[in-house]
């Protein structure tokens, strides 16, 4: 599962201005021109677009746009990731922590 997820990781650093990503050229780029807010933004819309997918899906039947609003999500998060120099290996090893340990637990124990 994290060879696509590196590639990705991959693109997103190539596609940062200060590694020579032009924002004329690529969609990432001119996220990353536009700074976190326009980021931010993206991965708001594309968590309610998630929503209303999984809300249609379960009247229409049609899983498959939750599919595809779940692989946006993504992408715009792999952006998130990037922006703040983090990769995907680092949130799939939190959750290898984090498993087997109850959700209440595991909130619970953060210094939030």
């Amino acid at each position: 599962m994290s060879t696509i997820l590196d590639r990705l990781a991959e693109l997103m650093e190539s596609r940062k201005l200060a590694n020579g990503g032009d924002p004329a050229t690529s969609y990432v780029s001119k996220l990353y021109a536009k700074g976190d807010d326009a980021i931010l933004k993206k991965i708001g819309e594309e968590a309610t677009e998630t929503v209303m997918a999984a809300k249609d899906a379960r009247v229409s039947g049609e899983a498959d746009k939750v599919l595809y609003e779940v692989a946006d999500l993504w992408f715009h998060t792999l952006v998130l990731l990037a922006q703040f120099d983090l990769k995907p290996q680092q949130v799939l090893d939190e959750l290898a922590r984090r498993e087997g340990v109850s959700g209440i637990e595991e909130k619970n124990s953060r210094k939030d």
